[in-house]
């Protein structure tokens, strides 16, 4: 989600729909610019797929302020990076335009083979530093590994990125009784993470390691924490390469979570301007989400499901979520989006095939809060502050 600096009626909500590029929609759901991913550059190659996007406000680019959409090309292994026209938004128009450097380097991969392989840019987080410089975290598909890297603005107003470090989380666990587990993969996979969320008030990073459960990394350096474990975390299974999916081989020892089902995929704060708030998951495996305080410990305050309306569909298979305290639109104590893994009901084409397709769905923050008891802001929270 964006805000218009001075306006709602320009506020937006920007998503990635893979092959398809990105969409820009008003708060209505209106659909007013549509961005394609890169092209493949030769026979053989991959084309791009953008798998997550996020915001930064107030980055000083080709000597003025802007706001920047950034997005993980998986399909590229890049970071592009978009500025957001509020003029534009305001009026309705294509408000974003790509500043990608064109020689941008391959986030991860050391050739264009390695690229192909699709080892590559995935999740994606990004936060301003306390130097004025975006930070954009980035998972690596298929293992365990969290690239931090800086944007770098160019002379002519160009976006590239520079690595910072990287992180690289566990891929099997020492257990209470003694034992190893490791959650069960694909031969030659690791458990890959791909929602995260920088929380840069609190110096920490965020990251769903979907068949584990939610990592706490400190941003300057440090051990990262376990915050929240899955159901199945310690549970045996097998990969079975007859029906290429994995099947429990043994007993649940019980040293799993209580709260998440997974995957444990999107993750989202819902800040306050004292620093308060809730970070939200979503819990994949059974359709719905938790909430947890945004404090140290993280203590576990809820759950809910978008459950279907009367005329639209809720929310399963949610593979990512935004939140903001912040008035957008006509929703003026904070708004939820969340992405709906097929939309119900399915479309039956002219040719008599069945499609599901996918959409986002808008939630007003009031209707998580209340059930759950949890804070409503006053509706002036200002993101740029």
């Amino acid at each position: 989600m964006w805000n218009h600096p001075s306006d709602r009626r320009g506020d937006l909500v920007i998503g990635t729909l893979k092959k398809a590029g990105l969409a820009v929609y008003d708060t209505a759901g209106n659909e007013i610019q549509r961005l394609p991913a890169p092209a493949a550059p030769a026979a053989g190659d991959s084309p791009g797929r953008f798998n997550n996007v996020d915001v930064v406000y107030g980055w000083k680019l080709g000597g003025r302020k802007v706001d920047v959409a950034v997005v993980s090309d998986r399909g590229r292994d890049t970071i592009r990076t978009y500025v957001i026209d509020p003029a534009a938004a305001r009026a309705h128009q294509a408000p974003l335009t790509d500043v990608t450097v064109p020689s941008a380097p391959p986030v991860f991969s050391s050739s264009a083979a390695e690229v192909n392989e699709q080892r590559t840019a995935y999740g994606l987080a990004a936060w301003k530093g306390d130097d004025g410089v975006p930070y954009v975290a980035v998972s690596r598909r298929n293992t365990t590994r969290v690239g931090l890297f800086r944007l770098v603005a160019t002379a002519d107003g160009k976006v590239g990125y520079a690595p910072v470090r990287n992180v690289d989380l566990p891929a099997s666990f020492a257990l209470p009784n003694g034992g190893t587990w490791a959650p069960c993969e694909e031969p030659g996979e690791d458990p890959q993470v791909e929602g995260m969320v920088g929380d840069p008030e609190h110096g920490v990073l965020y990251a769903a390691q979907e068949d584990v459960g939610i990592w706490r990394i400190p941003l300057g350096g440090g051990r990262p924490a376990l915050v929240d474990r899955v159901k199945g975390y310690g549970v045996p299974s097998a990969y079975d390469p007859q029906t290429e999916e994995c099947h429990v081989t043994g007993a649940d020892p019980g040293y799993g979570g209580k709260n998440l089902t997974a995957d444990a995929e999107g993750l989202t704060i819902y800040a306050k301007d004292d620093g308060e708030g809730y970070l939200l998951a979503s819990s994949q495996g059974d359709n719905t989400f938790v909430a947890y305080d945004r404090e140290d410990g993280n203590d576990y305050l809820g759950r809910f499901r978008i459950a279907p309306g009367t005329s639209v569909d809720g929310s399963e298979e949610c593979d990512g979520a935004m939140v903001t305290s912040a008035p957008v639109g006509d929703f003026k104590h904070g708004l939820l989006v969340v992405q709906d893994g097929f939309n119900a009901p399915d479309e039956t084409g002219a040719d008599g095939a069945v499609r599901t397709n996918t959409n986002f769905k808008f939630v007003d923050w009031r209707e998580v809060a209340e059930p759950l008891d949890l804070d409503v802001a006053p509706g002036d929270w200002d993101p740029r502050d």
